[in-house]
């Protein structure tokens, strides 16, 4: 089994996180997204306590809050401690409406609008993340307005290529994010930084990539962001306080992935940082870290249940659920790999190898193709794992489908997090 808190009952059925996910499927309908609140929990204390122990003295994770942005999250952050990180105004506002201290969380993305600028500070927002020229001289108008000197770090591009998907790679130099470093332009942007009477610049930023298995990408990151640092104090004498190495630790999706010791990457990435401030004769910033689909990836999986199979012979074979792109559509942007099983027959025999199939109209409505199972009908339910990030985030009402509700699975039992859309829900801007 690809993960601890998966296992099989002994009436063929997948167990998630210690529930029958029949049981949940027959209470609460399909689909229907699944989350493990405690392995949530778990993972933020795991890197708390990694980046306390390895990391500069003030180092912190702040959860990349994109991957899943509910209420419900944002109320779990203010309960384990976590500063978090959003990229919109909505994620911002969820955020408010959630009771989350924006003291603690920081503003990301590279096209903000005055309104998201403004609408930022009016909130309180503790940090933003300026990732260009334009956005700095916004953001420096508007603090101005407020009669404040806004908190700010600077989104660098250190140019380093993890190898990861083409479309999640941002470390790049001809990534939009950020001002590069080799270019000189990130030199021209902390000299502007520090020229604004309204924006207090704290440090940078920089983000290389999702989806990353190793250390090394992080390793140079920090390097290369360091020597930038060392260079900054020494020609024109700015030490930066702060140096935000983003997020991008992956999860295993599929059993060839390799697990992740994440504090054991913690652990050879403060070693880095130790010897490279001790190389520069630098004082060592504070370390902030954003993960996202490390904290929540794994602690869900989505429930399907089958509507149709459909041979062509010689060719292949389709088993279509009630779900889709609609409410995943990773695999049709990214071709992104998951594991899918027989929930209700998890001790039968593979029979076939299939693609799963989406019910929208639409023909790259495929959750996964080559899946192994046992020969599906009408009425059986199948399990996506590792659904957690990225997946209720990018649900839309493609074909004018409700999306599915969250339900948590907590210490004290399963509860609704989201609940399930109607379709009086899809009229509600409609005029």
């Amino acid at each position: 089994m690809l993960y601890e808190h998966l296992s099989v009952s002994s009436q063929g059925h997948l167990v998630f996180s210690g529930h029958d996910t029949t049981q949940l499927a027959k209470e609460y309908g399909t689909p229907l997204m699944l989350m493990d609140e405690q392995l949530v929990r778990d993972r933020c204390r795991e890197y708390q306590n990694a980046m306390k122990q390895y990391l500069p003295a003030g180092s912190r994770p702040l959860y990349a809050s994109k991957a899943l942005s509910i209420k419900r999250m944002y109320e779990l952050m203010v309960q384990e401690n976590m500063g978090i990180d959003v990229v919109s105004s909505g994620e911002l506002y969820t955020a408010v409406r959630a009771g989350f201290p924006m003291e603690n969380a920081f503003y990301h993305g590279n096209s903000k609008s005055d309104a998201d600028i403004r609408f930022a500070i009016e909130h309180g927002i503790g940090y933003i993340v300026c990732d260009n020229f334009d956005e700095l001289d916004a953001i420096d108008r508007e603090a101005a307005r407020k009669g404040i000197c806004q908190k700010v770090l600077l989104r660098l591009s250190p140019g380093i290529d993890p190898h990861t998907h083409e479309k999640i790679n941002t470390g790049r130099v001809d990534c939009k994010f950020g001002s590069a470093i080799v270019t000189g332009q990130a030199e021209e942007l902390t000299l502007r930084a520090l020229s604004k009477a309204n924006i207090c610049l704290d440090g940078f930023h920089c983000h290389v990539g999702s989806q990353i298995f190793d250390h090394t990408p992080f390793c140079d990151a920090a390097a290369t962001m360091l020597e930038y640092i060392a260079k900054i104090r020494d020609i024109h004498g700015y030490t930066a306080r702060v140096l935000n190495l983003g997020g991008g630790m992956g999860v295993p999706y599929v059993s060839k992935d390799p697990s992740i010791d994440y504090a054991g990457n913690i652990q050879k990435v403060g070693k880095l940082i130790e010897e490279t401030c001790a190389r520069l004769n630098l004082e060592a910033p504070v370390i902030l870290m954003e993960p996202g689909r490390s904290i929540v990836a794994d602690a869900g999986i989505t429930l399907y249940t089958v509507s149709t199979v459909k041979d062509i012979p010689g060719f292949k074979t389709f088993v279509s659920v009630d779900g889709g792109m609609a409410d995943n559509p990773r695999y049709t942007l990214y071709q992104s790999e998951y594991t899918i099983l027989p929930a209700n027959r998890m001790t039968d025999a593979n029979e076939i190898v299939c693609t799963v199939a989406g019910c929208c109209c639409e023909s790259g409505d495929i959750l996964q193709e080559n899946v192994p199972l046992p020969r599906m009908a009408r009425g059986d339910l199948l399990a996506v794992l590792t659904t957690g990030a990225y997946n209720y985030s990018m649900a839309s009402n493609y074909n004018r489908i409700p999306r599915p509700p969250i339900v948590m699975l907590g210490a004290d039992g399963p509860y609704v997090a989201v609940r399930r859309e109607t379709y009086e829900d899809l009229l509600t801007c409609d005029l």
